[in-house]
This record gives structure tokens, sequence and C-alpha cells, in this order.
């Protein structure tokens, strides 16, 4: 029985081939890689052209998934500051 299963690994795939958590994921890098480092769903919205409630699903999903990027829960004040931190690839 040969494997036709495909393996763990996971490539740079958005989340479920979601076009909105690969667009998020895709300005999560830039601006990471550019020095920003924390982020509020509320302040990023228009910049990615996603309500904050949808950020806030993604990210958390992004967290899971996204190879290149460290996402952390920061601090709740109001509303989760995530911290978001690049993945050099070795």
């Amino acid at each position: 029985m040969s494997a036709t299963t495909p393996s763990a690994e996971t490539t740079h795939e958005p989340v479920d081939g979601n076009p909105k958590a690969e667009r998020l994921r895709q300005y999560l890098r830039e601006r990471a890689a550019a020095g920003d480092r924390y982020f509020k769903s509320k302040f990023i919205a228009e910049d990615v052209a996603l309500s904050p409630k949808e950020i806030g699903a993604l990210i958390v999903r992004l967290q899971e998934s996204a190879t290149d990027l460290s996402i952390e829960p920061w601090s709740y004040t109001g509303a989760t500051t995530w911290y978001v931190e690049p993945i050099d690839a070795a």
C-alpha cells in the first residue's frame, strides 16, 4: 500500500484556499518584514479590505497555518493586539 495521502508538511497555501486569508497573510508578512510587529484588527481593516471581525477570525487560523509567520496574541485592551514576526526560511 503505497502512500497516496498528503504529507503533514504544509506549503504556503492560504487557509483552506481562502483568498482573504492569503491577502491578510501577505499583508502581515510584508509589514513584519518592514519592521512592524504589532497589529490591531481595527487599524489594519481598511488596508486589507476586511472587517475587524473577519481579520480576528482569520488571524487565529493563520496562527496555526502560516509557516512563514509567528503570530501571537500580545495584549487585550478593548481588542487583541497581535505580535507578528517573520520566520526566515533556512
